[in-house]
């Protein structure tokens, strides 16, 4: 039922007054998870930064270890072993829950591997083809972990914009709406009230007067 469509009655009353304790908890708590959500964006925040200034570290490191292992063992040397690895790496994707909100929990598959799982053997390259791999692997790893972080913060901003609104919509026009009407409803109740004991004294009055007149 719509506000402006509640009778100045009793049950009218309890309605709005019921409306209005909901419309405060609701506020109550969406405010609290709204502080919850900036504190982890905070932090969520600062340790993307750190795995991004990481990422770019290792990265720099890995390409300065395939221009070694070029150099060493040849651009072809390098591209065959590369394509020696026949498990591609991946990763997961899941979600951890924080605050009601789905962030990506995304765990790597096969990006570290063995010798043997690289598939190019130990007899015909070198050390700096292991290199670059470890390298790379640290690489991707890196990547995995940065998106992960990147990909929660782009979660929290969007739900703590749409959590926002909502406790916005709450604090300015929802409770203010219904403390004017439950305080309309009050005055008017109290005014029929003061009427109906005007008019009860008035008909005391007049059955008093026509008593005294029998």
């Amino acid at each position: 039922m719509p506000v402006d469509e509640i009778k100045p009655t009793r049950a009218g009353l309890l309605i709005v007054r019921r409306r209005l304790a909901l419309a405060e908890r609701v506020h109550r708590l969406l405010s609290m998870k709204l502080d919850g959500m900036m504190l982890e964006l905070v932090r969520l925040t600062d340790e993307a930064a750190e795995e991004r200034r990481a990422l770019e570290e290792k990265y720099a490191g890995a390409r300065e270890m395939a221009a070694v292992a070029a150099m060493m063992e040849g651009a072809t040397g390098v591209l065959l072993a590369a394509l020696s690895v026949e498990a591609e790496p991946s990763y997961t994707a899941g979600h951890r829950n924080i605050f009601g909100v789905r962030l990506p929990a995304l765990e790597p598959v096969m990006v570290r591997k063995t010798l043997d799982q690289r598939g190019y053997g130990i007899l015909g390259t070198s050390s700096v083809i292991d290199d670059a791999a470890d390298a790379y692997e640290d690489l991707l790893e890196a990547i995995i972990v940065t998106a992960e972080r990147e990909g929660g913060v782009k979660h929290l901003l969007d739900d703590i914009e749409k959590t926002r609104r909502r406790v916005n919509a709450l604090e300015f026009k929802i409770i203010p709406e219904l403390t004017d009407t439950r305080r309309l409803i009050e005055d008017r109740r109290d005014e029929m009230e003061r009427q109906e004991w005007t008019r009860l004294r008035r008909i005391k009055k007049i059955k008093a007067k026509r008593g005294s007149g029998l």
